[in-house]
């Protein structure tokens, strides 16, 4: 069974790659996964405010200390003993490169211009694959209107696509007007390939405190369907590579994606829940169904099931919602 695909210019032997989490942090976790049957990595974000923090707190605590006397300024703890974030990441981009034989795609998360293009500069040189582009933007400004926005993504992939060689993925949330038209936006400045969707993790209310909390809650498999969804609308109307994250726990959930157009599918909640060997599963599954259907590789399952294949394209739109609320049949008593 040939499983192979394309995607941000990359020959991968699978669609299945882990999305930026916690598990590869770890060498051995990264490991685990790559025997499993991980055909890339997301490595967990670089944050470019916990980079300048660190730097902050470090000059003060390096440069801004005077002993009053030449000599014990000698035995002033020096930089080099304090590795930075920035410093970690590197390091452990370095040993997932050296150590792992499939693609390591480093994720950025940054806030200023200069911030982007200085790190994106610094994983590049340190032997990135590609670059994922993570946008942490939560647009509740009055004042702020769409447009301004989108311009947010779009103007740094131009400034990335300008400074660096590498595939850039743009990891994109839900939260758009017009998601087809910002995907043709971040083509034309040079996006190699987008990310459907971008799980933004929601504060919760404690009301007993009367205070917010952070919540980590992971996904359940009904979340795929908005990505497949739009993923089978933009399928053969982009040459952006389309990846799904988000909600993809089962071999059927992964199917559903590939038959709606995606070139990989991102797995997270279920490998933080089930561990590496999930992979496996959701693999097995994908050839046991194609090998049931008839498929021998996945481009013949890749797309089928788009916007541009199906008898009635409305259905990827608004005939759908009317279906839906048509077929539904209230409890009697």
């Amino acid at each position: 069974m040939d499983l192979t695909t394309e995607w941000l210019g990359l020959t991968l032997q699978n669609p299945f790659v882990p999305s930026s989490s916690p598990l590869s942090k770890n060498l051995d976790s990264a490991k685990a996964l790559e025997d499993a049957g991980a055909a890339a990595i997301v490595m967990h974000s670089l944050y470019e405010e916990v980079v300048s923090a660190f730097d902050e707190e470090m000059a003060q605590f390096l440069h801004q200390q005077e002993s009053g006397h030449s000599e014990a300024q000698g035995y002033l703890p020096q930089p080099a003993q304090f590795p930075s974030e920035l410093d970690r990441y590197l390091e452990q981009l370095a040993s997932l490169k050296s150590s792992l034989g499939i693609p390591i795609i480093a994720s950025l998360n940054g806030v200023t211009p200069g911030g982007w293009v200085k790190h994106a500069k610094e994983l590049a040189d340190a032997g990135a694959d590609a670059l994922e582009v993570n946008i942490y933007h939560i647009a509740a400004d009055m004042d702020e209107a769409g447009p301004q926005v989108e311009s947010r993504y779009i103007d740094v992939v131009q400034r990335l696509s300008q400074e660096i060689e590498l595939p850039i993925n743009m990891k994109l949330g839900p939260f758009f007007s017009s998601p087809a038209h910002l995907a043709a936006s971040l083509e034309q400045v040079g996006a190699a390939g987008i990310s459907l969707f971008n799980r933004f993790y929601q504060p919760d209310i404690d009301i007993q405190a009367l205070r917010l909390v952070p919540g980590l809650h992971l996904s359940s498999s009904q979340e795929s369907l908005l990505a497949m969804r739009w993923i089978g609308i933009l399928y053969g109307r982009t040459s952006l590579s389309l990846s799904a994250t988000g909600g993809v726990h089962r071999a059927e959930d992964a199917i559903k994606l590939l038959l709606a157009g995606a070139d990989v599918v991102h797995l997270c909640s279920t490998l933080l829940e089930r561990g590496p060997q999930q992979i496996q599963q959701i693999q097995r599954g994908l050839v046991e169904w194609m090998e049931a259907k008839g498929f021998e590789s996945l481009s013949d399952v890749r797309g089928r099931v788009s916007q541009l294949t199906v008898s009635d394209p409305s259905e990827f739109a608004r005939a759908n919602y009317i279906k839906v609320l048509n077929s539904y049949k209230p409890l009697t008593s």
